[in-house]
C-alpha cells in the first residue's frame, strides 16, 4: 500500500488543459481509477489480517501504517484538488496584516507578496497572446482591467469561503514557513491531523474495550491518505475537533466537548451535524459553549472585514444549485424535481430527532455515525472529502459496511455522470442497510417487527391449535390444577 501511494501520487498528475470535470475521461486517468481501487482491495485485505494480531502489537501496527502511508502521500504535489493552493494564500495575506476576507486572488492591491509559486508568469506568444504553461494553474485577468495572470488558485474572483478556525489554521501553517514554500506545508500538517485523528481513536478503542485495529479502518484508508495529506483538505481538522468534541461529551465533559464542537463547526460549517447525538444529556452546556466559541472565532474578523466575512459562502451555496432547491441525486429519484431540499430537510429532520432521542450520552458513536452518514447520502455532495467526518465514526462503531458511503462520494471523481453517480449512491443505501440487519441478528431483526404483526405472523404459521398453559390467557386457575394433580 505504501508503494502504491507514492506511485499514484509522483505517476498521475492530471492537471491540464480539460473542460470535463471527469478525471476518468482525462488521458492516463483510466490507469489511475484502477490503482486506487487496488488500493482499496488492499486496504480490505490488511485491515482483515490485522485483526489477527496480538492487542499490544496492534496499536504499534496501526499508528506506524498510518503513518508511513500518510508521508506516501507527500511524494508529489496534490494531485486532483487545488484547494491548498488558497489555504496557502489565505494564510499569506494574512502573515503579511491583511484579512483574507478583503481581497480577491485577482486584486491587483497585493501583488506585491503574491509568490512564483502560486502567481507563475504567463508566456507570451509571437502574436502577442498568452497562456498559462504550468499545471495546476489558470489564466485570469486582474481586477480592473489589469494585464493578464496565471494562478494556482480557483475561483480568483471571488473572496475565501472558509469559516475563522479554518483560517486561523491557514495563518498557522504559513507562519512558519516562507511565502516561497510550497504545497508540503499542508501536506506536513495532514500528517499531523492523520496521526492524531489515529492516536485519538488507538486510545478511545482501548478505553472502550473494542477492537484496536478498528482504529485503521481511518489510518489505512485510501481516502485519508489521498485527501487529508496529498490534497490536504481542511476537512480533516473539523473531523478532528468533531472526533474530540464526542469523546469529551462521552466522558461526561461538556463544557469542553461544547467548545471542541463550536471550532469544529467554525472550521467547516458541516460538522454541525454531529451535535444532535452530543444533546441527550444536559444539552444546553454543549450549546453555550459551542455557540460562544464560533462567535468568538469570528471577532477578529468581523473587527476587520465587518460582513464581509460571509466571503463566498453564499455564491458557494448558489453555484452549487442550492438557492434554487438544489439537487440531490438520491432524493430525487423518489420526489418530483423542486421537492428535494423540502425532502432533504425532512430526512434531516427526521434523523437528527431520532439521535437525540435513542442516542445513550456515554455512547454516542453509532449516533454520529448515522446521523453523518444519513446526511451525506441524502445531501449527496459533489467532492469525496466531505467523507473525511464519517470514517472516524466508522472506526469507532466498527461498522465497516458505511465505507459504501465513501465510496459513492468518491467514485463520483472519475465517473461524476448522473446514472453512474446515482447507481452507487442507491448501492450505499442497499449495502449498509443489509449490513445493519445482518449486525443485528434473527432477535435483533424480530425486534424491529411491531409486536402486534409479530403475533398476526407467528399464528398465520400454525397449522393447528396449540395446548395452552394454565392461566396464559388470564384465568384462575382450577383447584385440581393450582394442587398440581
Amino acid at each position: 500500500m505504501v508503494a502504491l501511494t507514492g506511485w499514484s501520487v509522483v505517476s498521475f498528475d492530471l492537471f491540464g488543459d480539460s473542460d470535463d470535470e471527469a478525471f476518468f475521461r482525462r488521458e492516463g486517468a483510466a490507469p489511475l481509477f484502477w490503482l486506487v481501487v487496488v488500493l482499496w482491495v488492499l486496504f480490505g485485505a490488511a485491515v482483515l489480517l490485522v485483526r489477527r494480531i496480538r492487542v499490544e502489537d496492534a496499536s504499534l501496527l496501526v499508528v506506524s501504517g498510518s503513518l508511513v502511508l500518510a508521508l506516501a502521500a507527500m511524494a508529489g504535489p496534490p494531485t486532483t484538488s487545488t484547494d491548498s493552493a488558497r489555504y496557502a494564500w489565505d494564510g499569506i495575506v494574512q502573515t503579511h496584516g491583511t484579512s483574507p476576507y478583503l481581497h480577491t486572488p485577482a486584486d491587483p492591491d497585493l501583488n506585491s507578496i503574491k509568490p512564483d509559486w502560486l502567481y507563475p508568469a504567463p508566456v507570451y506568444r509571437e502574436d502577442g497572446t498568452w497562456r498559462c504553461e504550468e499545471r495546476r494553474t489558470q489564466g485570469y485577468f486582474e481586477t480592473g482591467g489589469g494585464p493578464g495572470r496565471c494562478t494556482a488558485l480557483n475561483r480568483p474572483y471571488v473572496p475565501t469561503i472558509y469559516p475563522p478556525a479554518a483560517e486561523m489554521y491557514f495563518a498557522a501553517v504559513r507562519a512558519v514557513v516562507p511565502d516561497g514554500v510550497g504545497y508540503g506545508a499542508f501536506q506536513v500538517g495532514g500528517v499531523l491531523i492523520q496521526t492524531a485523528i489515529t492516536l485519538l481513536l488507538v486510545r478511545a478503542l482501548r478505553r472502550r474495550g473494542k477492537p484496536i485495529w478498528w482504529a485503521a479502518l481511518w489510518g489505512w484508508c485510501p481516502l485519508v491518505a489521498s485527501e487529508v495529506v496529498n490534497n490536504s483538505h481542511v476537512d480533516a481538522l473539523g473531523a478532528l475537533l468533531a472526533l474530540a468534541a464526542t469523546l469529551l461529551v462521552a466522558g461526561g465533559r461538556r463544557w469542553r466537548g461544547g467548545i471542541a464542537l463550536g471550532a469544529a463547526i467554525a472550521t467547516k460549517l458541516i460538522p454541525v451535524i454531529a451535535a444532535p447525538a452530543l444533546l441527550r444529556k444536559q444539552p444546553w452546556k454543549v450549546i453555550v459553549a459551542a455557540v460562544v466559541t464560533f462567535a468568538l472565532l469570528y471577532v477578529p474578523y468581523v473587527l476587520t472585514t465587518g460582513i464581509a466575512v460571509l466571503g463566498y459562502l453564499p455564491g458557494y451555496l448558489s453555484e452549487e444549485g442550492y438557492e434554487s432547491g438544489g439537487s440531490f441525486p438520491l432524493v430525487e429519484l423518489l420526489v418530483p424535481d423542486g421537492f428535494g431540499l423540502v425532502t432533504v430537510a425532512l430526512i434531516l429532520a427526521v434523523t437528527a430527532g431520532l439521535v437525540w432521542w435513542r442516542t445513550d450520552p456515554s455512547d454516542p458513536w453509532l449516533g454520529q455515525l448515522v446521523m453523518i452518514g444519513v446526511t451525506l447520502l441524502a445531501v449527496s455532495p459533489r467532492y469525496s472529502w466531505y467523507a473525511l467526518l464519517l470514517i472516524p465514526f466508522i472506526a469507532m462503531t466498527g461498522r465497516s459496511e458505511w465505507f459504501a458511503v465513501v465510496g459513492a462520494l468518491a467514485l463520483r471523481l472519475f465517473a461524476p455522470d448522473l446514472w453512474a453517480w446515482q447507481a452507487a449512491l442507491v448501492a450505499a443505501v442497499v449495502i449498509v442497510v443489509v449490513g445493519s440487519l445482518a449486525r443485528l441478528g434473527p432477535d435483533g431483526r424480530r425486534r424491529l417487527v411491531p409486536a402486534r404483526l409479530r403475533g398476526r405472523v407467528g399464528r398465520s404459521g400454525r397449522s393447528g391449535p396449540e395446548p395452552v398453559a394454565a392461566g396464559a390467557r388470564g384465568d384462575r386457575p382450577s383447584a385440581d390444577e393450582a394442587r398440581g394433580d
